[in-house]
């Protein structure tokens, strides 16, 4: 320090020669004029202070010798070298240093920092309680070494923020905690007040259960974990929830160790969701699902608890692996299907509420945990139910008799209808074989018509019932839906709950009168009422429909035959067999009317015409065709199709054909 400071003045002693040697002359003869006046009379004799011999006794170093400097230290005593070196402020800006109070007024605080000029603090940093005296010692921030007036800029408050900034930094290098109070809220979480720093703390590091009201927490003091420094920027974020997560690890550890299968232990709902609830036993999260809420049905788990609530919970299962704890609240409580079959025996009505319909009938909640079904079947005694809505709504009252009741499948079947008398108990003598009823079709369905006797009591028409002599393929083609018909009772059965009924007993069986009419080898006259693959259908006396057999045509010719046949036209024909059972009278055909012959053969011709101009058109597409296969296929289709004087008819010649 010493040589620097030497080297230091010897370079402004050089600086000030060079400053005098450019001077002006005019400037160097005033000078010289003065310093032939600068002479001082001591002890009689006048003094040049100009003179160099006055720097004899002092020993003179020059610029080349200083590379010796360090021998010259060495002579000199270390007590005046110290006294010398405490007497250099070293002063640096933008950092804390200590002052001494030597004024103030009414707006400014004076101190001596050790520099060349007073260092001032405006008087507002200060407070009447902490105003400093004079003489008090001060740590202050150093702004600024000079401003436009020579004077030091010193701050009070600048020192206190960098000195807690610091210790801020200590505090998170060493991960200790700080102590802050929550002053305001902002978005995102609140702002709080560190030794007079703001720190950010996130709403999710408030604590390690959901704040509902942050408002709640303004001005109170609390610990906080730093888990984020921002030099730059001077951003701080703190943590609550980190200092809670780490006390509530060495509970959870420990309650662990301590809780069983079958604890019993308080908690307090910390998180409601769709699937269950958390519950925080303190230091330890357990779900509570939501079938293990209620023994009976829960929708959702915010109709049973609420966040923040208190309850007590079971220890149902522990996993130590996974570290999850499943509680439940139902387990608390007996299971209410003890002592069902006491309590709600087989015959006994119940009172209770539709808690869920499907298409196979409505669940009823006799109690909580306790729920039966009422099928579609034991709604009505007579109504066809298609679906239960027709009868129960949801979350309506009803009555209901209990049924069966299953222990293992925890199953209870429940019944609408057997609160009424069953309509089925005395079916046996309210409608004896043999007897007519009246009754209305209800429904009709492929096989056949229902008909309500009476409310509860349906019987079924056979198709094979509605007509002695008719085919009926539907009972449309007889019956309607609403229609009332008198029917007779043909069958009743107590135990599958049916009743036969039928249409054509009403009358008279013909069948006998039909056999005797239409005799073997007798000729007979219908019309034509549908010509199908199997035959030709004719409408014929008695209401009865006859026959023809396609498989007495030709097997080769019957399409074409058939082809022939026109509904309405009047045939006469042999009966050939009479059959009561598929209601058919059998006949055959000795030969094809002319005018039928005659209208099919002007068709044909007509067909084969039209044909033929097609095949033309199609020529002169320049389309190329073996002539040969055309002369063929003509040659077939004419012999197709041509009509027949009879079926034993002999071909003509191919030439007068084509």
């Amino acid at each position: 320090m010493t040589d620097e400071k030497q080297i230091t003045e010897s370079e402004e002693v050089q600086e000030d020669i060079l400053v005098e040697t450019e001077e002006s002359p005019e400037e160097l003869e005033e000078i010289t004029e003065e310093s032939d006046e600068l002479h001082e009379e001591v002890n009689g004799e006048l003094i040049d202070y100009l003179d160099s011999d006055l720097f004899n006794d002092i020993r003179q170093v020059h610029v080349s010798d200083l590379d010796t400097s360090e021998e010259l230290v060495d002579q000199l005593d270390s007590n005046i070298l110290q006294q010398y070196v405490d007497t250099i402020s070293d002063i640096a800006g933008k950092k804390i240093i200590e002052g001494r109070v030597i004024g103030q007024n009414e707006k400014e605080i004076i101190m001596d920092i050790g520099f060349k000029s007073e260092g001032v603090i405006p008087r507002s940093e200060f407070t009447t309680k902490n105003m400093p005296a004079i003489g008090d010692i001060v740590e202050v921030y150093l702004e600024r070494l000079e401003d436009e007036n020579g004077q030091t800029i010193l701050s009070k408050d600048k020192a206190d923020w960098f000195r807690t900034w610091n210790n801020i930094l200590d505090t998170f290098s060493s991960g200790g905690t700080v102590s802050g109070t929550i002053s305001r809220r902002i978005k995102g979480g609140m702002i709080v007040e560190v030794d007079g720093i703001q720190a950010f703390l996130p709403g999710s590091q408030i604590d390690v259960h959901p704040i509902p009201d942050f408002d709640e927490l303004l001005g109170k003091e609390m610990e906080f974990r730093i888990v984020k420094v921002n030099q730059l920027r001077k951003n701080i974020v703190i943590s609550r929830k980190a200092l809670l997560e780490d006390s509530l690890m060495e509970k959870r550890e420990s309650l662990l160790k301590e809780i069983e299968v079958g604890s019993i232990l308080d908690g307090r709902v910390k998180n409601v969701t769709d699937f269950g609830v958390f519950v925080d036993l303190g230091g330890f999260d357990g779900l509570l699902h939501i079938t293990d809420l209620s023994w009976g049905r829960v929708k959702h788990p915010n109709e049973m608890v609420e966040v923040g609530e208190e309850i007590t919970v079971k220890v149902i299962d522990i996993d130590l692996e996974r570290q999850r704890i499943s509680l439940g609240l139902k387990q608390l409580s007996p299971h209410p299907w003890e002592g069902i079959i006491e309590k709600y025996p087989v015959g006994s009505n119940i009172k209770g509420k539709v808690v869920s319909i499907t298409n196979y009938g409505a669940f009823v909640e006799i109690e909580k945990g306790i729920e039966g079904l009422v099928h579609v079947s034991e709604m009505s005694w007579g109504r066809n139910i298609h679906h239960p809505t027709e009868v129960v709504q949801l979350n309506g009252e009803v009555e209901a008799q209990v049924l069966t009741i299953n222990t293992d499948e925890r199953k209870i079947a429940l019944g609408f209808k057997q609160l009424e008398p069953d309509p089925w108990e005395d079916i046996v003598e309210k409608y004896p074989i043999g007897s007519r009823q009246k009754g209305i079709v209800r429904n009709l369905a492929q096989f056949g018509a229902f008909v309500e006797l009476v409310e509860g009591v349906d019987g079924l028409i056979h198709v094979s019932d509605l007509s002695w002599t008719k085919v009926i393929r539907h009972p449309k083609e007889v019956v309607e839906t609403g229609q009332e018909l008198e029917v007779e009772v043909l069958e009743v059965s107590h135990e599958n709950r049916r009743i036969a009924l039928g249409l054509k007993q009403l009358e008279p069986d013909p069948w006998p009168d039909i056999l005797d009419h239409f005799e073997i080898e007798k000729k007979v006259k219908g019309k034509i009422i549908r010509v199908l693959d199997k035959g030709v259908i004719l409408q014929m006396e008695f209401n009865v429909e006859g026959i023809i057999p396609a498989r007495t045509f030709p097997q080769n010719e019957r399409k074409n035959v058939l082809s022939r046949f026109k509904e309405g036209t009047e045939l006469e024909c042999k009966v050939t067999e009479v059959s009561p059972e598929d209601k058919k009278v059998i006949l055959s055909l000795e030969n094809i009317p002319p005018e039928v012959e005659v209208d099919q053969s002007e068709e044909i011709v007509k067909d084969e015409a039209n044909k033929d101009s097609s095949d033309e058109s199609q020529q002169t597409e320049n389309v190329t065709v073996d002539n040969s296969s055309i002369d063929e296929k003509e040659d077939a289709d004419i012999t197709k199709d041509k009509p027949k004087d009879s079926e034993n008819e002999i071909e003509g010649d191919e030439d007068t054909e084509k």
